[in-house]
């Protein structure tokens, strides 16, 4: 099989990470690519389950190795990223990759894959809901929301160039048109 590559990208408390959990719910030959990250683990996230958590000097040093395929420094000394490595475990095993990652994070694999991956980029159906998700989210300090409203303003006008834009207003409808565009692909 040549495995494939479903890339979901969306401003911070958008809803992606739900969706893309439910996605692979759904497909049996699909698995999440974990990122890696300088950022400390919230409340319940496990290491290698939701991101590789890498201290700032070792992820500087495997961005100098060239181990990833994509990265991105999100804010001061935060970095995330997709190693090489983690697509290979997943294609070794049969499987096509999910990606659930930042919105120049998924350009960037876009644009080295091409035609083997498909971008999605979650719209929240406002800026006004997008603020009340990221407040209700449990973890973050008032700053780091307010950072990541900022970014989620800008990231916004990134939506066009991705293959499709979902607006996440209802959550089921918005997995149900994720697996619907997601069946298409793999077919083609």
């Amino acid at each position: 099989m040549d495995g494939k590559l479903i890339i979901f990208s969306a401003p911070s408390g958008a809803g992606k990470t739900t969706i893309v959990h439910q996605v692979l719910e759904y497909f049996d030959n699909m698995e999440f690519s974990v990122s890696a990250t300088t950022r400390y683990a919230r409340p319940g996230e496990i290491n290698g389950k939701d991101y590789y958590f890498i201290e700032l000097d070792d992820f500087r040093r495997r961005i100098e190795n060239d181990e990833f395929v994509e990265y991105e420094q999100v804010y001061h000394k935060q970095f995330y990223g997709t190693l090489k490595t983690e697509l290979e475990r997943i294609w070794n095993k049969g499987n096509h990759v999910i990606f659930d990652v930042d919105v120049i994070g998924g350009l960037n694999i876009k644009k080295q894959y091409s035609k083997k991956a498909l971008a999605i980029f979650i719209m929240p159906p406002s800026v006004e809901v997008l603020e009340k998700r990221l407040f209700e989210r449990a973890g973050d300090d008032e700053r780091s929301i307010r950072q990541r409203l900022n970014k989620a303003k800008h990231e916004l006008t990134y939506a066009h160039q991705f293959d499709e834009v979902i607006v996440n207003e209802n959550l089921e409808t918005a997995v149900n048109e994720a697996i619907e565009i997601i069946n298409k692909f793999l077919k083609e």
